[in-house]
C-alpha cells in the first residue's frame, strides 16, 4: 500500500469515530470495520486503527464511570430531601426539608461528575480531530490517557 493511501485510511479511521453523533455506536462500528478490512495491508493503518479503537473504548469507560457516579448520587440527593409520591402520571416530592450537609455533598459530587463527563466528551472530539490531522501528515499519533485494550 502506498504511504499516502495508508495516511488517508488512517485519517478516515480516526474521523469515522465522529460518526457517533449520527449513528449510535458509530464511534466503535466504523473504525472497527475500516481497521479490520485494512490492517493486514499496512502496519501503519493497523497501529492507528488500534489506537483509535483503544481511545474510543477508554472514553466510553471513563464516561460510564462518570455516569455510575452521577446518577446514583443525584438520585440520593433528590430522595434524601423528601418523599416521592405518585399522583396519577406525575411524581411529586413532598416535605422538601433539605439541609445543607445532607444534600449538597452528593449533589456537588453528581454535578462534578457531569461536568467531568462533558469535558471528557469535548476532549474526545478535539483529540479525534487532532489525530486525523496528524495521521493525514503521516505522523504516528497516540492518544493521551488511553488504556491499551488492543496491543
Amino acid at each position: 500500500m502506498q504511504r499516502t493511501n495508508e495516511q488517508q485510511i488512517a485519517t478516515f479511521t480516526h474521523i469515522s469515530a465522529l460518526s457517533q453523533f449520527l449513528i449510535p455506536f458509530g464511534n466503535f462500528i466504523l473504525p472497527i470495520v475500516i481497521w479490520t478490512s485494512n490492517r493486514e495491508r499496512s502496519a501503519y493503518v493497523d497501529q492507528q486503527g488500534k489506537e483509535c479503537i483503544n481511545f474510543q473504548l477508554s472514553t466510553f469507560l471513563y464516561l460510564l464511570i462518570c455516569a455510575l457516579i452521577a446518577v446514583p448520587t443525584f438520585l440520593f440527593a433528590l430522595m434524601s430531601g423528601g418523599e416521592l409520591h405518585r399522583h396519577g402520571h406525575h411524581f411529586n416530592v413532598d416535605h422538601m426539608d433539605w439541609s445543607f450537609t445532607e444534600v449538597s455533598i452528593p449533589l456537588v459530587v453528581a454535578i462534578v461528575a457531569v461536568i467531568l463527563a462533558g469535558l471528557i466528551k469535548a476532549a474526545e472530539v478535539l483529540l479525534t480531530i487532532h489525530a486525523a490531522v496528524k495521521t493525514s501528515g503521516g505522523d504516528d499519533f497516540r492518544y493521551p490517557a488511553t488504556i491499551r485494550f488492543l496491543k
